[in-house]
């Protein structure tokens, strides 16, 4: 399979067109050819799971390989076919309460921890469900009249790109249930990392002043991209680089991870806590340490970005070169100039920026309000994409969140300092 970064994302397909299509035919063309490059890009990266990989829920942050397939497909059902199209009927009237993940305006859910004893339906009965509602998208969208279609498009739109999401989280989710597998089980032999830059750049000079920050308004964006507004950035030197194992290594030499002066009190907490002494899915196998990739266990490069760390872990050791984490602004900023190198496509980088509302943002009317908005406190922002975020899924206003103790997901970082 290689790198698991390679779907097509919801870019038009390339090639000739045999047949000349109106304006009208053609965007409808192109956007079922769109819906089912994503979800047939769900199923091949379920493809290398057993139904027993893909019933497994290694944690509560974590969701089984089959939930994440069901869920997508309940997304379409609940959103678009159930209020759009008269003729559909259900598949399994007890799906709706299976596989519904925080929608309380959608009605009651089954208990997140608990997604794992969900052994039935199977994964085959899954593959039904998610070919019995392509089959009635597929019907609805090649039915509808121009102005139907336009109200439907924008929810078709933002359930292929929820539906990619869920696709890097099928990796990060079954990647953590395999790293507490004593026999590393590989996701796929034939996984090779990232391409990334080498070498020791100089920081990039980021000159103060006041920027656009925010979607631009051309594409799609999830609300919380929105509304674009002005920021005032100081003087300040990026890193064009991320940081790399050889100076994460360097930090744990130093006793990074035994040195509380470093470390934020809650996270000085979490890390005794969890005894964390490396990154996430690090372990040391004599004498020598390994992380646990798609590919199976692998020898830690010193050269590569460090991966699988917390916000704690980041901001630690940030304190200990005396640098600090870049506010997300400043990241996309600097990003938006070229300042950043592998800014996309190998780790999610941390910043410092606390997941909030932009000025004027309000969630929009029903459940689907409920994607982002709600979210909003407690967590820190990421910016960037990772190697298995889908391709065509990454933009320069996306604002990624997580808790500061997560480390399951491909997140990484870069500095800054302002010092003169």
């Amino acid at each position: 399979m290689g790198n698991v970064n390679t779907s097509a994302g919801l870019r038009r397909p390339s090639g000739e067109c045999r047949e000349v299509l109106s304006p009208g035919q053609e965007r409808r063309a192109a956007w079922l050819a769109a819906f089912r490059t994503v979800r047939d890009e769900t199923e091949r990266r379920a493809a290398p799971l057993s139904p027993e990989d893909q019933v497994i829920q290694s944690m509560a942050d974590a969701s089984p390989a089959k939930w994440h397939r069901a869920h997508t497909t309940w997304f379409f059902e609940q959103f678009l076919l159930g209020p759009h199209d008269q003729e559909y009927a259900a598949f399994d009237s007890r799906f709706a309460y299976l596989f519904n993940s925080y929608y309380v305006t959608a009605g009651p859910r089954h208990e997140r921890p608990k997604r794992g004893l969900i052994t039935r339906p199977d994964a085959h009965e899954v593959a039904a469900y998610r070919a019995h509602v392509d089959a009635a998208v597929q019907k609805l969208i090649e039915s509808a009249e121009a102005a139907r279609l336009d109200r439907l498009i924008p929810i078709l739109e933002i359930g292929l790109n929820h539906e990619q999401q869920h696709q890097e989280l099928m990796l990060t989710d079954i990647l953590h249930a395999f790293s507490q597998n004593p026999t590393a089980p590989r996701y796929d032999p034939g996984w090779r990392p990232p391409e990334f830059t080498r070498g020791r750049p100089d920081d990039a000079i980021l000159e103060g002043g006041a920027y656009a920050l925010g979607h631009d308004g051309r594409g799609f964006s999830f609300d919380n991209e929105s509304p674009r507004h002005d920021v005032l950035l100081q003087d300040a030197r990026i890193g064009r680089r991320l940081v790399t194992n050889r100076e994460w290594l360097e930090f744990m030499a130093a006793g990074g991870y035994a040195a509380p002066a470093l470390w934020l009190s809650d996270g000085w907490a979490t890390a005794q806590a969890e005894g964390w002494t490396a990154p996430g899915h690090w372990r040391k196998v004599d004498g020598v340490w390994f992380s646990m990739t798609l590919g199976g266990l692998k020898p830690v490069d010193p050269a590569a970005p460090v991966c699988h760390v917390s916000y704690y872990e980041a901001d630690a050791y940030a304190r200990f070169v005396g640098k600090d984490l870049p506010t997300e602004a400043e990241w996309e900023v600097a990003a938006g100039h070229g300042l950043l190198e592998d800014a996309f496509g190998v780790v999610w980088q941390w910043t410092r920026s606390a997941y909030s509302a932009y000025p004027g943002y309000r969630a929009a009317p029903g459940a689907l309000g409920e994607y982002n908005g709600k979210f909003m406190v407690n967590q820190l922002v990421l910016r960037g994409s990772s190697l298995a975020t889908p391709t065509g899924h990454s933009r320069l206003s996306y604002r990624n969140f997580f808790y500061p103790h997560h480390r399951w997901q491909f997140t990484g970082l870069r500095l800054v300092d302002y010092a003169a």
